[in-house]
C-alpha cells in the first residue's frame, strides 16, 4: 500500500468516499456494469470473469464510449505474475493509400467502413476467459444480455453525450449506410432521455451468440457473415478473411521504475509508452508540493516532451523505427529533463484529438486483479450498425496517416497508433494495483497525473481522481478544469503558457483506481467523480 497516503483526508471535496472492501471490489463509470461485476464475483467468479461481465456489460449501458465492434487490452495480475493482453485489430489487408486516393481521400475519415478496423473486443473477452476465468464465458455474458433484452434506464452522464453524439452523427451521418444506427441508438428518432429505458434486442442476441461460440461466430460463423455482407455494400474493405485471421496477442508489459514503484503499460501500438516516458523524464526531480508552479510547469513541459517522441514513434510495433528500451532508457529521460526550461516550449506533434472510452478495474479476494479498457473511438465510432446484431463498429482506422513516410501511415493488415491504455502499479514484485482514465489522449496525461498524485503526494485513490486535472492540446495551448487554482493559472501564463479555462469537465477523462494492502488483502478504491462513475464491493 502507498504508505503514506492521506487516507481520512479529503483535501478535494466529492461527493464520494474512498472505498473499502476485503473480499471483491469492481470499478467503472457505470453502476449497473460494476454490479454486474461484484454479481459475478458473488457467483463465483474471479477478477477476470468480473472484468469480462463489467466490459459486456459496458457495451449495453454506455454504447456511447464502447461497443461489441471495439477493441479492449488488459493488465492481469494473477498468481504473482503480470500479463498483458492486446485484442487490438489491424486494418483490413485490402485496403492502402493508394486505393483511398483513388477513392477521393486525402486524409483518413471519421465516419463510415473506411476507417473500420478489425474488432477485437469479442476475441479478448474469450481468450481472458479461457486462459484464466472460472466461470463459462456464456453465464460470464449474462448480466450484459439481460440488461440488452430488457432495458436499462439510462444514466445521467450517458444521457448527455447519447445526445451530443445524436446531434453530431444527424448532421455529419446523412447516407444510407447509417442507418441502421439511428434504428438502434435513436428509435424514436431522438435520443433517449435521461431516466428512459433502452433496450436492444440485436445486442442481447449477439451477445448470447459469442457467448455460446466463445466469440467464434463473430470471427467465422454467423455474426461475421452479417458483418462482411454490409462492408461489401456499403464499400468497405473489411473481408471474412480478415476477421478469421485474427487473434489476440499476449504481450509484455512494459514500464519504467518510478519513486521505487513499477508503473506498468501495454506496449506498443498502443500509447501508454507516452506516459512512462513522461514519469521517465518527471523522475529526475523531487516534487514535494502539488500546488506549486514549478510542480506544474515540469508536468506539462514533460508531458509536451512525450508526445512529440509519442507522436513521431508510436505505430504498429512491426514498423517501429526506435525500440521500446530506447524511448524508456534513464539516459534519454535525463536528455528531455535537460531541455526542459522556465518558460513553456513548441514541440511538434500532431493535434491531439478526443475519443469515447470505458475504463474498468477489478479485484478479488485471492489478490488476482484486472486493469482493463475498451473502446470504439470517439464516443459511438464509425456510426456503422451492422443490420440485425447491435455491433457499433469501431473507427479505429481515422488514426492513421495518409502520408506515405509518416512512422502511422497506413498499411493493410497494420495496426494503428492506439490512444486506449490501462495502467497497472506495482512495488518490490508485489501488486498494488489497476488505475486508468481513459478519454483519447488525455489518457497518459491522467495517468501521470493520479501516478503523481498517489505517489508523490500521496492522495488517496478518490482524492488522486478528484484533483483538478489540466491537459496539454497543442503547441502551448493548455486546457484546465473550471475548478483549477486561479493563482496557478496566473503563474503559467505568465511562463508563456496559453491556458483555457474549460467550460465542463468533459474533456479530462474518466478514471478508476483500486489499491491492495498486501499485509491485510485490504482493497481501497476511487471511482470517477466527473461521470456516473461507482465501486460495487464487498
Amino acid at each position: 500500500m502507498l504508505s503514506k497516503m492521506k487516507i481520512m483526508n479529503q483535501i478535494y471535496p466529492s461527493n464520494r468516499n474512498v472505498v473499502y472492501a476485503k473480499n471483491g471490489m469492481v470499478a467503472t463509470s457505470q453502476p449497473l456494469a460494476a454490479q454486474a461485476g461484484l454479481d459475478i464475483l458473488k457467483m463465483g467468479g474471479n477478477a477476470v470473469d468480473a472484468a469480462i461481465a463489467t466490459a459486456a456489460c459496458l457495451t449495453v449501458v454506455e454504447p456511447t464510449s464502447n461497443g461489441i465492434g471495439g477493441d479492449n487490452f488488459a493488465l492481469v495480475w494473477m498468481k504473482d505474475r503480470l500479463y498483458g493482453l492486446d485484442s487490438s485489430g489491424p486494418a483490413p489487408k485490402d485496403i492502402s493509400i493508394e486505393k483511398l486516393k483513388e477513392l477521393g481521400y486525402d486524409k483518413m475519415p471519421k465516419f463510415g467502413w473506411i476507417p473500420v478496423t478489425v474488432p477485437g473486443a469479442p476475441a479478448g473477452w474469450a481468450e481472458l476467459s479461457k486462459r484464466f476465468g472460472n466461470l463459462p464465458l456464456k453465464e460470464v455474458l449474462k448480466p450484459a444480455i439481460n440488461y440488452a433484452r430488457n432495458g436499462f434506464p439510462v444514466s445521467p452522464t450517458l444521457g448527455k453525450f447519447w445526445k451530443r453524439a445524436f446531434e453530431i452523427y444527424k448532421k455529419q451521418c446523412t447516407s444510407l449506410e447509417f442507418e441502421t444506427w439511428f434504428e438502434t441508438f435513436a428509435p424514436n428518432g431522438l435520443a433517449p432521455e435521461v431516466g428512459e429505458m433502452w433496450s436492444s434486442l440485436d445486442h442481447a442476441n449477439t451477445l448470447e451468440s459469442i457467448g455460446n461460440t466463445n466469440g467464434a461466430s463473430f470471427y467465422s460463423g454467423e455474426l461475421a457473415d452479417k458483418i462482411v455482407a454490409s462492408s461489401k455494400e456499403y464499400g468497405g474493405f473489411l473481408s471474412k478473411e480478415d476477421l478469421m485471421a485474427f487473434k489476440p496477442k499476449w504481450v509484455e508489459p512494459i514500464s519504467v521504475q518510478y519513486r521505487g514503484y513499477d508503473v506498468w503499460e501495454i506496449p506498443p501500438s498502443g500509447q501508454g509508452i507516452v506516459a512512462l516516458m513522461a514519469l521517465n523524464i518527471l523522475k529526475n526531480e523531487q516534487f514535494t508540493e502539488k500546488e506549486s508552479i514549478s510542480t506544474y510547469h515540469k508536468q506539462l513541459e514533460s508531458m509536451k516532451l512525450a508526445f512529440s517522441c509519442g507522436k513521431e514513434y508510436i505505430t504498429d510495433p512491426n514498423f517501429m523505427k526506435v525500440t521500446i528500451d530506447e524511448l524508456l532508457s534513464e539516459q534519454y529521460g535525463k536528455a528531455r529533463y535537460s531541455e526542459i526550461n522556465e518558460t513553456a516550449s513548441l514541440p511538434i506533434p500532431g493535434k491531439p484529438s478526443s475519443g469515447g472510452t470505458v475504463y474498468l478495474a477489478t479485484a478479488d479476494g485471492e489478490g488476482n486483479m484486472v486493469s482493463f479498457i475498451q473502446s470504439n473511438y470517439m464516443g459511438f465510432g464509425s456510426g456503422i450498425v451492422v443490420p440485425g446484431t447491435g455491433i457499433a463498429l469501431q473507427n479505429r482506422g481515422h488514426d492513421f496517416s495518409l502520408n506515405e513516410l509518416d512512422a502511422n501511415a497506413l498499411q493493410g493488415g497494420k495496426k494503428t497508433y492506439h490512444t486506449i491504455i490501462p495502467g497497472f502499479l506495482t512495488k518490490n514484485n508485489n501488486a498494488i494495483g489497476p488505475f486508468g482514465v481513459m478519454g483519447g489522449y488525455m489518457q497518459p496525461q491522467g495517468h501521470v497525473q493520479v501516478i503523481m498524485n498517489s505517489i508523490d503526494f500521496h492522495l488517496n485513490p478518490q482524492e488522486a481522481l478528484d484533483a483538478p486535472r489540466w491537459q496539454w492540446i497543442e503547441g502551448k495551448q493548455i486546457e484546465v478544469e473550471p475548478n483549477f487554482p486561479t493563482e496557478i493559472v496566473k503563474q503559467l501564463i505568465e511562463k508563456g503558457h496559453d491556458i483555457r479555462i474549460a467550460k465542463d469537465t468533459g474533456s479530462f477523462g474518466r478514471g478508476q483506481i483500486i489499491w491492495r494492502n498486501n499485509e491485510t488483502g485490504v482493497l481501497m478504491g476511487g471511482t470517477e467523480s466527473r461521470t456516473d462513475g461507482s465501486i460495487a464491493s464487498w
